[in-house]
């Protein structure tokens, strides 16, 4: 019996987190849920409680959580009640493999608590190793976990990589639909309504990560992930802009071979490949069907109009302690967008701003992270939430 545990399990990855733990029970691997939890959607996590019996879940939204604790739907679950209730049960809790699909800086701690219990780590939230990924892999190497991507570009430079002598690796080209502003001009961008930001051609996703997607942030978190993951100089990852979505990711090795993972735009996929690696299992999952794909499309990304992602590699080169200050200031920057208190635009100059008033350090611990997300998100509140 494999035991896993999804923070987030009511977004959009925890739900095809349990779609996957569906197919791998129906196809002979019995998995069970120790751990569910939610921000506030108590109504969808019920049905999963009622479905899936985990032993334990946690609500971050305190007076939800009440409610919810007066009609819990199984007998037996136990509510974790503060997020120190959840670290103590991730420390303590024997389930084997967390996915971690929160959004933002706030998945940086149950990760940690995670990996010093033994947990394996099946990542969605891509911000831990963004701010923190120097001190995520040394907790992995000390405590002989795994740690495997669920990005889907991640997961396919993973899966090409599956057998190679990592020091042949040439480069590592990431794709990127473009969101759905590829090809407009910056001028044209200035007066984009959230409506449109929210409107993704291909995936269906939170509103941070879709508004990411349309800045294309979520592409520079993307390459900053990957330097983490795959030990690659920042010179030798690459973005190229695929709209249709097939290819997920290419690696180019010292050769001159290309090797690519291809598949339907369905999460699902790097979900169970992460979850059962190094295994594969069947799946009854759509599939693709050659004689549809009319074309497969290349295009270098604008840098100077889709300004965040050209941010973001100017942030890995930098190191430090700015990835941090990137991370923050965008989650704000889009919660700002969101509630309409700033053009579109603005996300990528309010980010600047922040890093450039930044003065960084080399040498750091969780602590000094944890103080800097708190002091970038404190002022940005103050300065335009009044």
């Amino acid at each position: 019996m494999r035991k896993i545990g999804v923070l987030g399990s009511t977004g959009s990855i925890g739900c095809n987190t349990l779609e996957v733990v569906r197919s791998l029970y129906n196809n002979g691997l019995p998995v069970s849920v120790s751990l569910l939890s939610t921000n506030g959607n108590t109504e969808l996590l019920r049905n999963q409680v009622t479905e899936f019996k985990p032993e334990a879940i946690f609500i971050g939204n305190g007076e939800k959580s009440a409610e919810f604790s007066n009609n819990c739907p199984v007998p037996g679950t136990r509510l974790l009640r503060t997020k120190q209730d959840l670290l103590e049960y991730l420390s303590v809790s024997d389930f084997d493999t967390l996915v971690n699909a929160i959004v933002g800086f706030a998945g940086l701690i149950p990760t940690i608590e995670s990996i010093k219990s033994g947990k394996n780590i099946a990542l969605a939230n891509k911000e831990t190793l963004v701010v923190a990924g120097k001190l995520v892999n040394e907790l992995v190497n000390e405590y002989n976990v795994s740690l495997l991507p669920i990005d889907s570009e991640h997961s396919a430079i993973l899966q090409c990589l599956a057998g190679e002598d990592k020091s042949q690796i040439n480069k590592l080209i990431l794709t990127a639909s473009g969101g759905p502003f590829r090809g407009w001009k910056y001028s044209e961008l200035k007066n984009v309504t959230v409506e449109q930001a929210l409107q993704h051609p291909n995936w269906n996703m939170g509103d941070k990560i879709t508004i990411d997607s349309a800045t294309l942030m979520n592409k520079g978190l993307e390459v900053i992930e990957a330097n983490s993951l795959f030990n690659i100089d920042v010179n030798r990852i690459h973005v190229v802009m695929h709209p249709q979505s097939i290819i997920h990711s290419f690696v180019e090795f010292s050769d001159g071979s290309v090797k690519a993972q291809m598949g339907l735009p369905d999460m699902k996929i790097p979900i169970q490949y992460a979850i059962t690696y190094p295994s594969r299992i069947s799946s009854s999952y759509d599939r693709m069907d050659f004689t549809n794909l009319q074309d497969l499309t290349f295009e270098k990304p604008d840098l100077d109009t889709f300004k965040c992602l050209a941010i973001a590699y100017e942030v890995l080169k930098k190191g430090g302690t700015y990835p941090v200050v990137l991370n923050s200031a965008n989650e704000i920057a889009v919660k700002l967008f969101l509630d309409g208190r700033i053009g579109f635009t603005q996300i990528a100059d309010l980010i600047e701003k922040e890093l450039e008033s930044h003065k960084s350090c080399d040498n750091y611990k969780i602590e000094d992270l944890i103080f800097i997300d708190e002091d970038v998100r404190n002022r940005m509140t103050a300065n335009y939430y009044h």
